[in-house]
């Protein structure tokens, strides 16, 4: 019967054991889930024969905490979580997160800066012979010389400041098994330089092996531009198939980066995600409340990794490569009958994908014996024609896990390409995620609006975006679906300048909330008794309370107090200046951002006028016959222009800007041409 590796020297006696193989140290609370990096690979290594303990979350300032399991017969594995620890730690404006999803409890300084550093060295205060081998997506980063954000600094190579033995990057499972079994041979670890997907010091490369020399660390440090060409060779050399041995050059020694592991095969995935995880947080946590991140993945299955989109400013190439590897439809499915019969399980398998969850195969046959091309990419600037767009597989899949007993829905929240979707010549799976696979709401990643910003990312144009959006709410109205795109949007991308950034402001300005992002911002409402919002409100809107039925879901009822004040909401929501009105004297806003009022008044307008049901439809025959006139209004976003001579005079405005900003255009005689929200409020 499966069950969690040894924590305590308690746990290994029961197990009649005397000493672990490998002591896997790791700065996350021991989940055994294969959606965490350290239970794959211990569990890897025990299908294999080996005796693995897991230390999670070691007191960083106590030696003692690294002893609990006695010294390993083969060596230390270290791994800094997840996600590496300073973006655990803190935000991209370097404020500190509050919260730590792989913490017991969620509790934040559990682990700390730069972990596996910090590990590694803690460990060596007490064993100083025995092999350290780190990996993990912060080795895998930093395995050279890097660029460090949080210190704006370079660094060197993660195997030098960690004073670890070897380092192993990528996905790890070939690499693992192949360093064990070479420890286990009686090899000294030193002599271990052989392994693809590792990274080793040496005082000189092999001579006898192909290796490209990279700018030296004190020519990266010294300028930036070998840096970016230091990069732009390793990042070459990501392929398993064609990348070369690559030497980083220091004072009097080398860093030797191996080639990538090869990608695995269809049954070597299947093996590592058959294996017997316990698929849950380890019980000694119950008492802080369990382990947050486990909630996000429990009911998720994966089904590849690797990603050919290759976005610039994306780990994902240098992690997992461009290949992508996935699982048979039979080892999937085996998952879910074993998620099905879970007690918490409610009939909702949350996710089935990866990095991104509509690709199910390698761009092309070719990539499989060659690997991919490094002269272009594979989605841009177009989609390669040699490219396979075909959905079918991921069809039939979500079809058969659609009719498994006990499962009510299957949804897709991994990040779909939505390109790579429109390439697909058939839309069945276009369809079928609209009809079937979204639950309420689908994310995408635009990253940018701006073409010239899109063209640095290495994003497909924003026509192609817009094109996947009309075709997508054309689908919702076709199958009587009422769901919401929540776009991914990146602002200050290298090559974005005030003008791109401005651009993508008003376009996020003009987007609107969806019911999840409305309810989310009326919580940040205090509520507060003295209500400054609601008495700086000209119209004299009920500002806290109909927040507070956002806050509920009870969209109908904000819209309720709103029209009793403030019939023309719609318009109101996009033009009133919130700004110096009610926002300025929201009490959120003495220490931070106030509450976006103005969205949350067009939100509620927006959600009322897509939801509220209609006596009937009335056609434009019905109107002209029953009227003596009839105006048809565009809307203050799509004001249209009458051609009427002197309209370019300075005195000569449009509605929109003399309603946006009325003190500007002040005057005693005002002529208002046009009708409806223009004469109204002019």
């Amino acid at each position: 019967m499966a069950e969690f590796l040894p924590i305590s020297k308690e746990d290994m006696n029961r197990r009649g054991w005397t000493q672990c193989d490998f002591v896997y140290v790791v700065g996350d609370a021991y989940v055994d889930h294969p959606s965490f990096g350290h239970a794959i690979i211990s569990r890897v290594l025990e299908s294999h024969g080996y005796k693995v303990g897991i230390i999670s979350q070691p007191d960083w300032k106590d030696p003692d905490s690294v002893s609990v399991l006695g010294q390993p017969r083969l060596g230390f594995l270290v791994c800094g979580g997840n996600m590496d620890s300073m973006v655990n730690h803190y935000s991209v404006s370097r404020h500190h997160r509050k919260t730590d999803a792989y913490t017991p409890g969620g509790v934040m300084g559990k682990r700390p800066d730069y972990a596996t550093t910090v590990y590694c060295n803690l460990i060596r205060q007490t064993y100083k012979d025995v092999p350290i081998l780190i990996g993990g997506i912060e080795a895998s980063l930093r395995r050279l010389g890097h660029y460090d954000y949080w210190s704006d600094t370079m660094k060197r190579s993660i195997l030098l400041d960690s004073q670890a033995d070897l380092l192993m990057y990528g996905m790890g499972e070939k690499t693992i098994v192949e360093v064990a079994d070479a420890l286990n041979s009686g090899l000294d670890v030193k002599d271990i330089t052989y392994i693809d997907g590792t990274v080793f010091k040496t005082r000189e490369p092999d001579d006898s092996l192909p290796t490209v020399t990279l700018p030296s660390f004190a020519e990266i440090k010294a300028d930036r531009r070998r840096y970016a060409e230091s990069f732009k060779i390793q990042y070459a050399n990501c392929d398993p198939f064609t990348a070369k041995r690559l030497a980083e050059p220091y004072d009097n020694f080398f860093v030797v980066q191996n080639p990538p592991q090869k990608p695995l095969t269809t049954a070597e995935m299947d093996a590592v995600y058959d294996l017997p995880y316990m698929r849950a947080y380890h019980p000694s946590y119950e008492k802080a409340g369990g382990v947050p991140a486990i909630e996000e993945v429990k009911f998720s299955l994966v089904s590849n990794r690797g990603c050919f989109g290759a976005c610039s400013f994306c780990a994902l190439t240098f992690h997992q490569g461009r290949i992508v590897q996935t699982r048979s439809h039979e080892s999937i499915l085996r998952e879910a009958e074993i998620m099905v019969k879970d007690r918490d399980f409610k009939g909702y398998i949350h996710d089935v994908g990866g990095p991104t969850a509509n690709f199910r195969h390698p761009a092309c046959e070719k990539q499989l014996s060659k690997g991919a091309c490094g002269g272009r990419q594979c989605l841009y600037p177009t989609p390669c024609k040699n490219m396979n767009a075909d959905h079918s597989d991921y069809v039939a899949l979500l079809r058969k896990l659609r009719k498994l007993p006990g499962v009510k829905k299957v949804f897709v929240r991994s990040g779909i390409r939505f390109d790579y979707l429109l390439a697909d010549k058939k839309d069945t799976f276009f369809r079928e995620l609209v009809q079937y696979h979204i639950s309420g709401q689908l994310k995408v990643a635009p990253e940018h609006v701006s073409d010239a910003v899109l063209a640095r990312m290495g994003k497909p144009k924003n026509a192609v975006y817009n094109q996947f959006v009309e075709k997508y709410f054309a689908l919702n109205r076709q199958y009587g679906m009422n769901q919401y795109l929540v776009p991914y949007l990146m602002s200050s991308h290298p090559g974005s300048t005030l003008k791109e950034a401005v651009e993508l402001a008003e376009y996020i300005r003009d987007m609107g909330y969806n019911p999840e992002q409305a309810m989310q911002e009326a919580e940040r409402c205090l509520n507060c008794p003295d209500r400054y919002c609601a008495a700086h409100c000209p119209a004299h809107n009920y500002i806290p309370e109909f927040i507070a039925e956002i806050r509920a879901g009870r969209f109908d009822r904000a819209w309720e107090l709103l029209a009793c004040t403030n019939p023309m909401m719609e318009l109101s929501g996009r033009v009133c200046p919130y700004e110096c009105q009610c926002e300025s004297h929201c009490t959120r806003g003495i220490k931070g951002e106030p509450v976006a009022i103005g969205k949350l008044e067009r939100f509620v307008a927006d959600w009322h006028r897509a939801n509220a049901a209609l006596e009937r439809d009335i056609t434009l025959d019905e109107l002209v016959h029953d009227n003596d006139a009839v105006f048809l209004a565009t809307g203050a976003e799509r004001p249209v222009e009458l051609n009427l001579p002197g309209r370019e005079l300075a005195q000569v405005v449009q509605a929109r800007d003399y309603l946006t900003h009325p003190e500007t255009y002040s005057g005693k005689r005002v002529l208002v041409i046009g009708g409806g929200n223009t004469a109204i409020d002019a």
